[in-house]
């Protein structure tokens, strides 16, 4: 199992994502079909689970991501307005008095002069909203595959040995307390 995981991993660097798809179905057959007995750990509490734990495939979301800040970038370079990029515009006129007069970004003749440069374009051509990225959500890269507490496999048959094993024992102990009370109560009369 850990292999296959490393070979999901190790795919998910490459970026090839028909290697990706084979490396994750593979791991899943496998993880279905055995039993796999893990430590994973959950915010800094160590638990035993059966199956692979938790795994994530940073660098399949990073692309994704990437791309998805890339096409809101796109649609930002698109200019609907007729008057240009308007915040650029008053920009260029703003900063060379601003530097000149040495204000900062939060001096009142600075902001003075934006509120003036921007009164002169039509309100309706001052857009309104902001364009954000769509970036997908972190959980669509988030992999868990759970693996059958008992399978047909030599670690199934492991764990079947140890419960009954452990009947045996606990049968036996209190067949012994069972006696050892007899016992007492025998000495008695």
């Amino acid at each position: 199992m850990v292999e296959l995981r490393d070979a999901v991993l190790t795919a998910d660097e490459v970026g090839n994502e028909e290697d990706l798809k084979q490396a994750l179905t593979a791991l899943r057959d496998f993880t279905y079909s055995h039993t796999v007995i893990n430590i994973t750990e959950n915010n800094g509490i160590q638990m035993i689970t059966f199956g692979t734990g938790p795994f994530y495939l940073e660098n399949q979301y990073l692309r994704a991501a990437n791309a998805a800040i890339e096409a809101a970038r796109e649609e930002l370079a698109v200019d609907t307005n007729p008057n240009g990029n308007i915040y650029a515009a008053v920009a260029a006129i703003c900063q060379p008095q601003a530097i000149a007069g040495g204000w900062q970004w939060s001096d009142q003749r600075y902001l003075d002069c934006w509120t003036s440069e921007l009164a002169k374009y039509p309100e309706s051509d001052i857009p309104d909203n902001v364009l954000t990225a769509k970036v997908p959500s972190t959980e669509l890269y988030r992999y868990n595959y759970a693996s059958p507490i008992f399978s047909w496999t030599p670690t199934g048959f492991a764990i079947l040995a140890c419960i009954i094993l452990s009947v045996i024992i606990i049968v036996r102990f209190l067949i012994w307390c069972v006696l050892k009370i007899a016992l007492l109560f025998l000495k008695n009369f």
